[in-house]
């Protein structure tokens, strides 16, 4: 018997056109460019995929694109990097951006922090066709996101704060919402 289960979650997340400009750190987007990024959306609406996975304790939430966008978006470097910058921007837009539809304190925080990765965790994520890579905390889709489901927390629970310039503290990293206890410094 398996042990997790897997519910798929529909989503249909909107253009975020703020979440895109921040993503790519434009500050302007030419109509012209606004609408391939609109028709490259459509197209890969169907690419999109959410699951809420139950291991029994701990419940996850993941989204992630096929490997179709990531060929997509690898094609686009070959013939115009500065297209390619704005196009992996928008894949990484349309995973946040069903993730916020999903998890609405997420876009509140500003992260979705990254559960440890457990066996049960590592089992589902394998059985779906979304492993990690390695031993680490790393996905094996370019544009994929885990995350605990419901919200538990920002940067105090994310297994990536080591490395992470915000979760840290460094200078000029945006801050997150800390939970009581997990202030910085305090054993």
């Amino acid at each position: 018997m398996a042990e997790h289960t897997a519910e798929k979650l529909e989503v249909q997340p909107y253009f975020d056109v703020e979440l895109l400009m921040n993503t790519s750190q434009e500050t302007r987007i030419g109509g012209e460019v606004m609408n391939r990024l609109m028709q490259r959306w459509e197209a890969w609406m169907d690419k999109l995929h959410a699951l809420h996975i139950n291991t029994g304790k701990i419940q996850y939430l993941v989204v992630w694109l096929d490997s179709d966008v990531e060929e997509d978006v690898d094609a686009a470097w070959e013939s115009s990097p500065s297209d390619a910058f704005i196009i992996n921007s928008l894949a990484q837009t349309m995973v946040m951006s069903a993730v916020h539809m999903l998890l609405p304190e997420v876009e509140d925080v500003g992260c979705a922090p990254a559960p440890k990765p457990t066996d049960k965790l590592r089992a589902a994520l394998e059985d779906i066709g979304l492993p990690y890579n390695g031993d680490g905390p790393t996905l094996s889709r370019r544009y994929a996101v885990v995350t605990h489901f419901p919200f538990k927390g920002g940067c105090e629970i994310c297994t990536l704060l080591k490395d992470c310039p915000k979760g840290s503290g460094a200078a000029g990293a945006p801050s997150s919402v800390v939970l009581p206890g997990y202030e910085p410094g305090k054993e």
